[in-house]
């Protein structure tokens, strides 16, 4: 048994306790999975918002804002506002459910949380499911955007050089290292150190011990003390670092939204390309 308690554990609902608060009027679960699995059973009560493809590839003031109101939009018309307090549901406790946590932090929402483990959780406790679905009416999300959660390609281009800066590349090995090419350029933000998202994850799909945890970030360089952004391809995985960055109580974490996706096709930005080695660096 873990020795170290996170320092946010209430960013973390286990499904017992989600059931015990289940019939409060002000718990919303939002439902991220894919329809087609939605369809086939949820958490009763449960609104689907299924955010996955939902990106924004250009972190430039003009788009980004035109897709958070489009987000804050979306979310409103599940039913869900702003004075709820809000649970993210996935399969697992994944990225999908990780993107969906950190961006209601980012739009100022200071009471959502993850199911950890999911829906595949809350099954295997034998708790309550339904293929019903209610019609909910939409209601309008206001939002009150907190920058510092939210990495632009400028802020990551500031912090390369930043002596208190560390930028966490949470790709596989492949991309980082540039065999596996998803976008006009294949490479690395220079700098980046590599810790793959899949490693804050027991084999349930749940979340790592915080001990874990904390020694394989410190073990690559991500201290507390330092402003770290982490990134991606599109910035699911990378939110799933900053998800897990915020339970250690980390204060100084963004997710680079735009990811691999804006800053592999911004060709004026640097790369750092290490492909064909199959050494990973310390």
């Amino acid at each position: 048994m873990s020795n170290i308690e996170f320092f946010y554990p209430d960013l973390l609902w286990t499904p017992e306790y989600l059931a015990a608060r289940l019939d409060d009027p002000i718990v919303k679960v939002v439902d991220v999975r894919p329809g087609e699995r939605y369809a086939m059973g949820h958490i009763p009560g449960a609104r689907h918002y299924a955010i996955y493809a939902v990106n924004c590839d250009d972190t430039d003031e003009a788009p980004l804002a035109s897709f958070v109101r489009m987000w804050a939009f979306l979310l409103g018309n599940c039913g869900v506002s702003f004075d709820d307090t809000i649970v993210i549901c996935g399969e697992i406790t994944g990225m999908t459910a990780a993107r969906g946590f950190w961006f209601l932090e980012y739009l100022g929402h200071h009471d959502v949380h993850i199911l950890d483990g999911g829906y595949t959780a809350w099954e295997a406790a034998g708790l309550p499911t339904t293929r019903d679905a209610d019609v909910t009416l939409a209601t309008p999300f206001k939002f009150n955007p907190e920058p510092a959660r939210l990495a632009t390609y400028k802020d990551v281009q500031r912090l390369i050089d930043a002596e208190d800066g560390f930028i966490l590349d949470t790709r596989s090995w492949e991309e980082f290292i540039g065999d596996d090419v998803r976008a006009a350029r294949g490479g690395a933000i220079p700098g980046a150190v590599h810790l793959e998202w899949l490693e804050n994850l027991n084999k349930d799909g749940t979340i790592k011990p915080a001990d874990e945890l904390r020694r394989q970030f410190e073990a690559v360089g991500a201290t507390a003390d330092k402003e770290i952004v982490a990134y991606c391809q599109t910035g699911y995985r990378s939110a799933h670092a900053y998800t897990v960055l915020r339970l250690l109580g980390y204060e100084r974490v963004r997710n680079y939204l735009g990811s691999w996706r804006e800053w592999g096709d911004k060709i004026h930005l640097p790369v750092e390309t290490r492909a064909a080695d199959n050494t990973k660096f310390d």
